[in-house]
């Protein structure tokens, strides 16, 4: 009997065992979700200053021509530059194919920084132009197109990835009858090529206005008020929540839009592009003039958008005193924070794609998280936040903030890692996981003995982007962060925010220093892999940015 009872037992743990994973991946997504649920309910129903619905119109509108204005430019030099490096064979297209995302290191308050300083009216380029010339440029940077500017300079590479890796996989018959019809190149890229890389155009251009609606730092210095700038301000001087949620509701609407255009946009189009690439492109060898412009195009990019601004924020710093200590506290506050959050959140992202692979509901309800600005995943999370202090009353008040903001970062940057994990495990063969059931593992068991040790390449890439994100990232950290606990990018909003430019260099220039190697190793792992490749650590690499740049794979 008790020998009976025994194998009854163990039967219906292993009946149980295969709810385990799907389980802990609904825990996972909630904690992507319940910000969101947080911040509905602050605004519906907190008490706090009234919000005049014209101010919340006009932030809307501003933010509204914003992404427009953003979206129409980084659709446009993303495509023509991706067009370039895939299709053209001319000096210097190895190093262009991957140093064009570069720019993903910098983050775009320090862009701001250094061409409002170059633009400023009494700045070196416009006293030069003025006084040496004889004329000036009809141009003011602390404007709206001034930010239409510095943003698209910023997030640009999103549509570069994204159009790099669909001009790869579409098919070369289609390419080649438009040129046996006798259409000119650039009749080729605009009536086939473009049309064809409408599912990832639509992609790239969904996350550069994604990260336009989250941008704090370089639309607060450059003096223009979008949504996200009339969160914080609601917070910070206001001291309310609830005028705080109220300017992020409309966020919220934003965000399920745009969630919906790239995830529909995108269908089964991409899939078609994918399985009708027959063989290799041709690529055309550029000679002379061509080559000569083809070279200025990408050059001009990079410059604009890296060399130049970080050569000015380096010029400008090294003419004032560093701040030493209080560099390497907030270095050290920035990297440990950056190590926290991204080993949380990979591990979420993990149990949610472990479980989501039979529950995908799960992890669309995460993808939520990644199109919400991070100012307003932290009004979210302050909802519930006394809920925490009553599980845990011994937290004192800082170490409850710091809670409170490494699981901000890990609701937001929780879709960001569960692509490339995804992408990753679809490598894992089903006859692999058959086996391990038939030596005797349940699912736990297979999860940590099978799956987790053959996806290390990717875990290892979802670490490295959530710990660039939360670098560079500004707003949730001003309205989370503890009392005199600065991180490299509140200390740089502070000088920014003083006119010290030369200052703010510093710490925006250690940021670019922490990032750039890790975006430079993963661009790089780029040009050395290829569509459909057998599942080295380049190509889950490339699969890895590509996801991450919303270019999906079909499963």
């Amino acid at each position: 009997m008790e020998i009976a009872s025994g194998l009854q037992g163990t039967a219906r743990r292993r009946d149980l065992s295969h709810l385990v994973m799907p389980v802990l991946a609904m825990l996972a997504a909630l904690c992507a979700v319940l910000p969101l649920g947080g911040i509905i309910l602050v605004a519906l129903t907190g008490a706090g200053a009234e919000i005049p619905l014209n101010d919340v119109i006009d932030y809307s509108l501003t933010s509204l021509w914003l992404s427009l204005g953003v979206g129409i430019i980084t659709a446009a030099v993303g495509s023509l530059s991706a067009w370039l490096v895939v299709m053209y064979d001319f000096p210097g297209r190895g190093f262009f194919s991957w140093a064009l995302a570069l720019p993903l290191a910098l983050p775009a308050f320090a862009l701001a920084y250094a061409y409002a300083d170059l633009f400023d009216v009494a700045g070196p380029l416009r006293f030069f132009l003025r006084d040496e010339m004889g004329f000036d440029l009809p141009i003011q940077m602390r404007s709206l197109p001034g930010a239409w500017f510095v943003l698209s300079c910023a997030f640009y590479p999103y549509v570069y990835l994204s159009m790099r890796a669909a001009f790869l996989t579409q098919p070369v018959s289609a390419l080649e009858a438009g040129r046996m019809l006798g259409c000119s190149p650039v009749e080729v890229f605009v009536r086939i090529a473009l049309p064809l890389a409408r599912p990832a155009l639509a992609a790239g251009v969904a996350l550069a206005v994604m990260e336009t609606l989250a941008d704090y730092g370089a639309l607060q210095f450059l003096s223009v008020q979008s949504l996200t700038t009339g969160v914080v301000r609601a917070w910070s001087v206001y001291g309310s929540t609830a005028s705080a949620a109220q300017f992020a509701l409309p966020l919220l609407g934003a965000a399920a839009l745009l969630m919906w255009l790239e995830r529909g946009g995108r269908g089964d189009k991409a899939y078609a592009m994918m399985r009708g690439h027959d063989r290799s492109l041709s690529v055309r060898k550029l000679t002379g003039a061509g080559a000569l412009l083809a070279v200025l195009v990408c050059m001009s990019l990079l410059m604009l958008a890296l060399l130049l601004p970080v050569g000015w924020l380096l010029w400008t710093s090294l003419s004032v005193s560093a701040e030493w200590m209080r560099l390497m506290r907030a270095g050290l506050h920035t990297l440990g924070l950056g190590a926290a959050g991204a080993i949380l959140t990979v591990g979420l992202a993990t149990v949610l794609a472990l479980g989501a692979q039979r529950y995908p509901l799960a992890a669309r309800m995460a993808s939520l998280g990644y199109a919400t600005p991070g100012a307003a995943i932290a009004i979210g999370v302050l909802a519930p936040a006394s809920l925490l202090w009553q599980a845990a009353p011994h937290l004192s008040g800082a170490a409850l903030s710091l809670v409170l903001l490494v699981l901000a970062f890990a609701a937001r940057l929780m879709a960001a890692a569960l692509e490339p994990i995804d992408a990753g495990l679809s490598r894992v063969t089903p006859s692999m996981i058959a086996a391990s059931r038939m030596l005797g593992r349940n699912s736990p068991d297979t999860a940590v003995g099978v799956q987790l040790p053959l996806i290390r390449g990717a875990l290892l890439t979802a670490g490295l982007l959530v710990f660039v994100d939360i670098l560079k990232e500004l707003p949730a950290t001003l309205i989370l962060r503890p009392f005199d606990f600065d991180t490299l990018a509140v200390m740089a909003n502070t000088y920014a925010q003083d006119e010290r430019l030369g200052q703010a260099g510093w710490p925006s220039l250690l940021i670019i220093l922490a990032a750039l190697p890790a975006v430079a190793w993963l661009t790089w792992q780029i040009t050395r892999s290829r569509p459909g490749g057998q599942g080295g650590l380049s190509d889950t690499a490339h699969a890895s940015l590509m996801q991450h740049a919303g270019v999906t794979h079909a499963r």
